[in-house]
Order: structure tokens, then C-alpha cells, then sequence
């Protein structure tokens, strides 16, 4: 029987997403390297599957599986999935584009030397890498972890001394390196995003583009609010991002899996924010929604060496996922209103919390959502009013400071 090894850890699929997803294509076993995240989720995983615990010698241990395909949902693993396929001549990523995938600076210079986009960047591997680095890039520009996802630690710099103190705060908390680019300034988008995504499975290294996923505008500094199908751009800058995103996979040497790239929307045309070598965070739901393909068996059918003709997928309407953003300030939750009021609307076919009364958030400029709605309308404007009236139904109140809060949920965005 054909045998998928996932190696799990955070990522962009749940449990019972992989294995709906991947359960057809036949057995699955859930390979778990150490992580808190994994001592909590084994339970879960062990309903589903067979669980192996990673230990010293990865590779041996999944060669003794026999597996036909070795795929991950998440970031932090796309190496380590790397090194296995390899190791037992299994497609996927090669440990070289594992490395392109996973390094920002590293993906700018594959970028650069392909021709595909040239922004500026530089590397700082210490606080007196600062003023080199800006003295080449320039300012404004955006300095984030090399590694990284979520936003964590990105931040967008407009003073060189303000980029200075905040190179040397981030290497006393013990980042790693870090990379500073040129910040790239989207045009006007209205009530939309001034980014999209693009979702692309490759085989064989034939890149086909499953959809445009388009955006709500983003928090200070780059937190994101959702998402939906499809994006709201015209035909003529929808076939332009696409190729830009398969040239830019291209460019990072991706022959095999999937690919979720952002692009940026500028006055001079599109740009690459940066290429995932992986599934994007709640696209396996929104794509299911809206009557598209299920992109986690799309995922475990490249994986198993399948050679796959992707199309465009155009849904009947518009799908929506929509988060509301936790507070940039520490703080608790204390409770949620209007819950009933929300699901109760016409458009809206769920709403789900991430984040449960009496959890402890810790503030920041990382994306951390509080929930999910989701819903169908007929068209984008009509997406528009009907989040709008969700959102001044729901409430927030937070232990804040010794204080209690009541928030309502549009009013987070300030």
C-alpha cells in the first residue's frame, strides 16, 4: 500500500486537514521531530496515524518506513523534509531550494541573479552590520529575521538611528541574523490589499497556478487580516502576478510541490514580497469552501511523483476568510460578544476562535489572529459591507494593564 510520510510539526494544515486530505492517496504516517508543539499534538496525530518520533538518525528511521512520499505542511520543517527526500531519492525540494525557500537574504539574490526582481537587500549578522547595511539599501526599508514566518519580528524602518537601536534590541533577545530590504510601497487598492498571494503546485517542474488569493489591507506594521477568493484584480494583472510568481519558482529551482508565493501591488507593476515552499496558513479551507480542489491532496499527489495539469480555479462568487487581529499590547482575553448575532447573518457560514476566553496573549507585531469568519457573497463589495456589519456585531473585552477593556472588533484595527 502506498505509504505518505508527513513530517509535522505548526504549520499550515491541521490534523484532521492532512489527514482528509491525504487519506485517499493512501496510509500515513506522522513523522514528529521534538517540539512542544508535536508533545501536545501526538495524541491527535495518533488517532489519525501511525507516529514516529524523530530521533538522531532521521533518515534512517523513515528509510526503515518504506515511504512513497515525504511532504510537510510546515515552515520550521521544510529543511529537515528536504534532507529526507533526498536522502531516499524521493521528489520534493532539494535541500538547496530548501535553503533559497527558507532564507530571505539567500531568496533575494536567487531573485536578483534570475533577473526576476532586483529589490535591495543585505544581510546583518551583528549590530555593526547596521550601517553598511542601510547605507546600501536606503530607507524607508523593512529588516526582519532571516527565518522566520507569521511577521514575526519584521518591522518597517524609516529613520536610521530609530534602525539602529532596533538592530542591537532584536540581537539582545538573541535574534539571529537578520535582512534589511528596500521597503516596496503598494499602490492605491481601495478597500483591498495592496498584496495578493499566488497558490502554485509544481511536477516535474511545470509550474501551474491554482488560484489568486486576494487580501484585506494590513495592520501596522505588515499583520495580516485575511483573505478571500477570488482576488479582485482584473484579468490583465491577475495573468501578471501569476508569472511573476512561476518565474520566481522557477528562479528558486522548485521542480516539485507546492509554492505559496506574495506579491506585492506597486505603481510600476508587481513585485515579490517572498516565496513559500509550502501549503499558505488557511488556504486548504478556503479553497474547499469555495469548490476548489482540495490543495492538501494536490500537495501529497506532487509529493508521490505525480506529474499534475493545474488550472486556474474560478469559484461561483466570493469566498472569504476574515481574523480579527489580537492586541499589539500584552494582555488576556477575557470574553467574546456577539458571537450568535454574527453566525446568524446571511452570507456568514462560520465563525471560529483561535483564541479561547481566559488565554494569555503576548502582544506584538507578530500576525496573531483572535478568529475566522468566513462566508460566501455575490460579488467583493458585497464581501466588504457584510465583514464590516460582522464586525460591529462581535466584541472583545481584554484584561489590559490592570484594566478591563471592551473593544469592538472593528475598532482593533486602530
Amino acid at each position: 500500500m502506498t505509504r505518505l510520510v508527513v513530517v509535522y510539526d505548526a504549520g499550515a494544515a491541521q490534523p484532521l486537514e492532512i489527514h482528509t486530505g491525504l487519506a485517499p492517496l493512501g496510509r500515513v504516517t506522522y513523522a514528529l521531530p521534538h517540539s512542544d508543539h508535536n508533545d501536545r499534538m501526538r495524541p491527535l496525530l495518533a488517532e489519525f496515524g501511525e507516529v514516529v518520533p524523530l530521533d538522531e538518525d532521521p533518515a534512517e528511521r523513515i528509510r526503515r518506513l518504506r515511504p512513497d512520499a515525504v511532504l510537510t505542511f510546515s515552515e520550521r520543517q521544510l529543511r529537515l523534509t528536504s534532507d529526507l527526500a533526498a536522502a531516499l531519492g524521493l521528489p520534493g525540494h532539494s535541500p538547496d531550494t530548501a535553503r533559497a525557500l527558507t532564507d530571505k537574504y539567500l531568496q533575494r539574490e536567487r531573485l536578483r541573479a534570475a533577473g526576476v526582481d532586483r529589490l535591495r537587500c543585505a544581510r546583518l549578522s551583528g549590530p555593526g552590520d547596521w550601517p553598511a547595511a542601510v547605507a546600501a539599501v536606503g530607507l524607508p526599508a523593512v529588516l526582519k529575521p532571516v527565518r522566520g514566518e507569521g511577521s514575526r519580528d519584521t518591522h518597517r524602518i524609516l529613520d536610521a538611528a530609530a534602525g539602529g537601536r532596533l538592530v542591537d534590541e532584536l540581537h539582545r533577545r538573541g535574534a539571529a541574523d537578520l535582512v534589511l530590504e528596500r521597503y516596496l510601497a503598494g499602490r492605491d487598492t481601495g478597500p483591498y490589499g495592496d498584496y495578493v498571494s499566488v497558490e502554485s503546485v509544481v511536477t516535474h517542474g511545470r509550474v501551474g497556478h491554482v488560484a489568486v488569493t486576494g487580501k484585506y489591507p494590513l495592520l501596522e506594521p505588515f499583520r495580516e487580516r485575511g483573505q478571500f477568493w477570488p482576488a479582485h484584480l482584473d484579468h490583465d494583472e491577475s495573468a501578471a502576478v501569476a508569472d511573476l510568481a512561476g518565474r520566481a519558482v522557477a528562479a528558486l529551482g522548485v521542480r516539485t510541490g507546492v509554492a505559496h508565493t506574495e506579491i506585492k501591488l506597486t505603481p510600476d507593476g508587481p513585485h515579490v514580497i517572498e516565496v513559500n515552499g509550502r501549503l499558505g496558513g488557511q488556504l486548504h479551507d478556503l479553497g474547499l469552501r469555495a469548490g476548489g480542489p482540495d490543495l492538501v491532496t494536490l500537495a501529497g499527489r506532487a509529493a508521490l511523483g505525480e506529474a499534475l495539469d493545474i488550472g486556474p480555479f474560478r469559484p461561483d462568487g466570493v469566498f472569504f476568510q476574515h481574523n480579527n487581529p489580537a492586541p499589539v499590547l500584552a494582555c488576556r482575553l477575557v470574553a467574546v460578544r456577539g458571537v450568535p448575532q454574527v453566525r446568524g447573518m446571511a452570507g456568514i457560514d462560520g465563525y471560529r476562535r483561535f483564541v479561547q476566553p481566559g488565554a494569555e496573549l503576548p502582544g506584538g507585531v507578530m500576525t496573531r489572529p483572535l478568529d475566522v469568519l468566513t462566508g460566501r457573497t455575490a460579488d467583493h463589495g458585497s464581501m466588504l459591507e457584510l465583514v464590516a456589519e460582522a464586525r460591529r456585531a462581535l466584541e472583545f473585552e481584554f484584561a489590559m494593564g490592570g484594566d478591563t477593556v471592551r473593544i469592538r472588533s472593528d475598532r482593533l484595527d486602530d
